[in-house]
């Protein structure tokens, strides 16, 4: 029973793992955008040059980081 759970475990949270990086490919591959999707003021050129795919300014993202659970 034990091993049967472990290797449950272990699919499970490769299949996450995949799921994640799965995202992120994906978000990496999308184009940015010149105005926060959240508060509608611009992206910043330094922060767009730094991060193509942003789609928030750094404010916005740090929240949205933070409701997510992302940032530390």
């Amino acid at each position: 029973m034990d091993e049967k759970f472990h290797e449950q475990a272990a699919a499970l949270e490769q299949s996450r793992r995949d799921d994640g990086l799965s995202a992120a490919r994906r978000a990496l591959q999308g184009k940015g955008k010149a105005r926060c999707e959240d508060c509608s003021e611009p992206i910043p050129r330094e922060r767009r040059k730094a991060a193509p795919n942003a789609v928030r300014c750094i404010a916005c993202q740090t929240i949205f980081e933070k409701r997510k659970g992302t940032y530390s």
